[in-house]
């Protein structure tokens, strides 16, 4: 005999639901081949050609993962993935550096620094693309699976 509870149905959904990721380069062709990479994912793909851009849609957007390029203009990566760590209300997502630099020690510690959580050097290989997202986001929606556990049962209810 299986035992389920009455709010079972919804926490599948919750766990099964699209998240957002969020992908940033200047260059709307890189913007482009990452939307390729990751579509097949599923997931809610949002694109930003700034860092500027970027804050903005981390005031609107809870995201599972950045992908930040790290050479911009305006605002390079490393001070785009700063303001978001400085307080943001994405202070806690995690980042991803996507960069076409050679990976000297020096870059990956600044990037480390600054709140990456991993680093993306091109040329990309989508299927290690895909896989690191996937993830994240499987991360992201078990930390929203168990909070929505944590909630009391009228909370639920009133749901």
């Amino acid at each position: 005999m299986q035992l389920s509870s009455p709010l079972a149905g919804a926490t599948e959904v919750a766990v099964s639901a699209p998240v957002s990721v969020l992908i940033v380069d200047d260059r709307p062709e890189n913007l482009l081949a990452l939307e390729a990479v990751l579509e097949p994912l599923g997931e809610t793909l949002i694109l930003a050609g700034s860092g500027s851009d970027a804050l903005a849609q981390t005031l609107i957007h809870d995201f599972a993962l950045i992908l930040l390029d790290v050479a911009m203009p305006d605002m390079d990566g490393f001070e785009t993935a700063r303001r978001i760590r400085s307080g943001h209300g994405s202070a806690n997502t995690p980042i991803i550096f996507v960069t076409a630099q050679n990976p000297d020690e020096r870059l990956i510690l600044r990037g480390y620094a600054a709140g990456a959580v991993d680093y993306l050097f091109k040329p990309l290989t989508p299927e290690v693309v895909r896989s690191k997202v996937s993830v994240f986001c499987d991360l992201y929606r078990s930390r929203e699976q168990a909070k929505w556990r944590a909630q009391p049962v009228a909370v639920h209810e009133r749901r």
